[in-house]
């Protein structure tokens, strides 16, 4: 029972806990040194002999280690998620205490990889830019901008990774990282069958309510501006909001029996509230408090522009942030908390997750109305969306003005949360990225359909987050 879950963690035998005590510190070598090296250190031990959050740290950090080491390897040869060394969210300069030396050591390797033909596509180098001069003032920051600056008539307006000598085989080994074998041509294939099938459901909807005919981008713009799903830009529309989204998580609540078994009550010890003044004030967006034994986890939302979010758009919102997605995925995760290197090798496993938890509050019939199923369906075109602009964007040289007709073609309105100016700058300095989170949901949701849905989804949670391989993809 996952109820009983926390005790076996907590107080595994002498010889469990000496074999994760030494594991624990192999894997931290292994964190600070090259992946041949890494897998080295990490090559004596059995991952049978250790408990269940301990064995998944070894197979996925082994796994991620073996792609990083091919990457490294190949021609274009630059590890981790992004060719570049510093971008608006990444860099020495992002640290809690930024240290001079280190940020001026990214300068200096931004200047050696400009040499090598390495430099940020412009539209990105100047949000970097923007960024760190919103940082707080520094000499070693000033450096930097001074250097990226003098970098500015020599970045491409090309966006993609391949440009890169090598950078579609870099690419390529990019998805593995976190989706085992997957290929970017598989996926290609994939993501269309569900835009295919996306935009179907939604002109099914869409001629249900009764809606003018028309394209599907251009039939959501109409919605979008339906008054009646509207709320008013006031305190009480704020607070109203806010009370839908708890009413629809109390109903949400009650059918997580249903799919999961007995979970520890705590998982569902959750609700939304709204971005305080002062949060507001300071420019926050919306972010989560994941539930603990101790503790009620949350959803603090961004209202700030609630014109921009009608009612229909937040039943996925709540199977997402909340019941059954993160605050189940991410309470269960946090009583064995992974390893950073699982983290970061499992990444695109958590947002897989709370895209297909959408999908089963789909099944639990969420959206009997269908303007909500409108709402749901939006929410996953944007999902596939971006993965497909991603791969257009570095396989197939899309210019950032086709990226953005693409979205608009096939999304019509942007999420909340991710306007197209946003998504467009990210892509390009994270690539693979949407095509990885978008795929692991898919893999999740086609692998379920031959499960038996209470034992998969438990099967999924326990111990946390992992690789999605080809044993889920085939």
């Amino acid at each position: 029972m996952l109820a009983g879950l926390a005790s076996s963690v907590f107080f595994p035998s002498n010889v469990h806990a000496q074999t994760a005590s030494s594991l624990r510190q192999a894997l931290d070598a292994a964190a600070a040194t090259d992946p041949d090296e890494a897998l080295r250190l990490l090559a004596p031990f059995d991952p049978h002999a250790l408990q269940p959050g301990g064995r998944l740290d070894l197979i996925t950090t082994r796994a991620g280690l073996a792609v990083d080491a091919a990457i490294a390897r190949s021609t274009f040869g630059r590890t981790g998620r992004s060719p570049y060394r510093v971008t608006p969210t990444t860099g020495a300069w992002k640290a809690a205490r930024p240290v001079q030396a280190r940020i001026d050591a990214d300068t200096t390797a931004i200047l050696a990889d400009a040499k090598a033909g390495i430099v940020a596509p412009r539209l990105s180098l100047d949000r970097t830019v923007d960024a760190l001069r919103a940082a707080l003032p520094d000499p070693a920051i000033e450096r930097q901008i001074a250097a990226l600056e003098s970098l500015r008539d020599i970045a491409p307006s090309a966006p993609g990774v391949g440009r890169f000598k090598g950078g579609a085989d870099w690419y390529a080994l990019q998805l593995q990282r976190s989706l085992g074998t997957m290929t970017p041509a598989y996926a290609e294939r994939r993501l269309f069958v569900e835009l295919n099938r996306l935009h179907a459901r939604a002109t099914y909807l869409f001629d249900r309510i009764g809606a003018p005919k028309g394209t599907v981008a251009a039939r959501y713009a109409k919605l979008w501006q339906n008054e009646r799903f509207l709320y008013p830009d006031t305190n009480a529309g704020r607070a109203d909001a806010i009370g839908d989204m708890n009413s629809m998580l109390a109903t949400a609540r009650a059918k997580i029996p249903t799919a999961f078994g007995e979970l520890p009550p705590w998982c569902l010890n959750a609700s939304a509230r709204a971005l305080s003044t002062e949060e507001i004030a300071a420019g926050r967006g919306g972010y989560r408090e994941v539930p603990t034994s101790t503790r009620a986890g949350a959803y603090v939302v961004d209202l700030k522009d609630i014109c921009r979010r009608p009612r229909w758009t937040f039943p996925s919102v709540v199977a997402h942030e909340l019941l059954p997605g993160h605050m189940i995925q991410l309470g269960l995760e946090g009583i064995t908390p992974p390893h950073p290197l699982r983290i970061e090798y499992a990444s695109s496993f958590v947002e897989g997750w709370g895209i297909y938890a959408e999908q089963l509050a789909e099944k639990a019939g969420t959206y009997g109305d269908p303007h909500d199923a409108l709402g749901h369906t939006h929410w996953l075109l944007f999902r596939v969306a971006r993965a497909l602009v991603d791969l257009g964007i570095h396989l197939y040289g899309w210019s950032i003005e086709q990226a953005r007709h693409r979205l608009t073609e096939w999304q019509g309105q942007p999420a909340y949360f991710a306007p197209f100016d946003i998504e467009l700058a990210r892509i390009p300095l994270e690539p693979g990225t949407r095509v990885a989170e978008a795929m692991a949901w898919l893999a999740i949701a086609d692998d379920g359909r031959r499960k038996r849905a209470t034992a998969y989804h438990r099967s999924l949670l326990l111990s946390g987050r992992k690789r999605v391989n080809l044993t889920i993809v085939s």
